[in-house]
């Protein structure tokens, strides 16, 4: 055929039908697929491997460094605790605050009461009065 015969002719696309094709499924496809999703996994799981001790050796230095600085800030507030103990136990203090916010007066020489706890004595130990006392009676 020569160019000058086609020149009035318009082609048209011959429309196929594929609806009665069937796709066989090619078992190295598959094979290739699932080995490619082992591998894959393998990798995540050696990266997994190799990354966990570093995250947790990182964990616990940020723990160790956090308990570090509650450590210093606990040290601190029983420092100021101690010394409020220390200025809320002078008895001077609580003798000024006594007579000033209180009213309180000191007593009179005449009515001041000693009272003195006896000491503990242990189980064992005799005392020289109960000794005196076996030794008269004997």
């Amino acid at each position: 055929m020569r160019e000058d015969s086609l020149e009035g002719v318009v082609l048209l696309p011959k429309s196929i039908r594929n609806s009665q094709v069937v796709r066989e499924v090619d078992p190295r496809s598959s094979r290739e697929l699932w080995g490619l999703l082992l591998l894959v996994g393998v990798l995540v799981a050696g990266l997994g491997l190799y990354a966990w001790p570093h995250l947790a050796l990182r964990q616990s230095g940020q723990a160790s460094e956090q308990m570090y600085r509650e450590r210093e800030r606990l040290i601190e507030e029983n420092r100021k605790l101690r010394l409020e103990r220390a200025s809320l136990e002078n008895l001077r203090r609580v003798e000024s605050i006594a007579l000033r916010d209180l009213g309180l007066v000191t007593p009179a020489a005449e009515r001041i009461v000693v009272v003195e706890r006896p000491q503990a004595v242990p189980d064992a130990a005799r005392l020289a009065r109960d000794g005196a006392g076996e030794a008269a009676r004997n």
